[in-house]
């Protein structure tokens, strides 16, 4: 494990961590709808979550999602909970101009965490980041690489996340009627089971 190793682990986390998919739409949608404030629960509960799998299956070694069966499990689970996800994205309570409302609440920090559990993409992004690059660090101490993969792919998470629910704000600023609001909810919750099509047809 060397510097060009974190550095190439540093760009695929980045890479993957900012592309569309389930966590990403998520943000968007509720910092358009709660703000970033209270949104930041649900990014530090999907950055701890990214984190803790990466360890332990970086830990383990990749057997642990080569399992037909289990891949099975997560990928229908998953489906069925972006899902419902999506059906609550988008029957949000519309708030315009940036507001927010007090009475709705956003996702919380150990929703975030769990669902990652049945994060299709995510299953998909670390088993692709353990067979690839924990094979070319396979000298080095595997508790250390482990440890390594969770950090860069938390930050790269946050970073991520972050950023899109600040999209998702900015966005809100300039959406002036509930109609338009109630739109932008069911686009996103339209894109969030869009995302389910690469799982769909592997």
């Amino acid at each position: 494990m060397d510097w060009d190793w974190i550095a190439a682990v540093s760009v695929f986390a980045l890479a993957m961590a900012g592309t569309p998919g389930p966590n990403n739409m998520m943000v968007t949608a509720s910092g358009a709808n709660h703000g970033f404030r209270r949104t930041l629960p649900l990014i530090s509960g999907i950055t701890i979550g990214v984190a803790v799998i990466m360890l332990v299956v970086a830990g383990a070694g990749s057997p642990l999602v080569a399992d037909p069966r289990a891949r099975a499990v997560v990928k229908w689970a998953g489906v069925l909970y972006l899902l419902w996800l999506a059906w609550r994205i988008g029957n949000t309570s519309p708030n315009t101009a940036g507001a927010t409302d007090p009475a709705s609440h956003p996702l919380t920090l150990a929703q975030g965490a769990l669902f990652q559990l049945v994060n299709p993409k995510l299953w998909a992004i670390v088993a692709g980041a353990v067979a690839v690059y924990g094979g070319a660090a396979e000298k080095a101490n595997p508790f250390a690489i482990a440890a390594v993969f969770a950090i860069l792919f938390g930050i790269a998470t946050f970073a991520s996340t972050a950023a899109w629910t600040l999209v998702g704000v900015g966005t809100a600023r300039f959406i002036r009627s509930e109609r338009a609001m109630r739109l932008f909810n069911w686009t996103l919750a339209a894109l969030l089971v869009l995302s389910l099509a690469p799982v769909l047809v592997e």
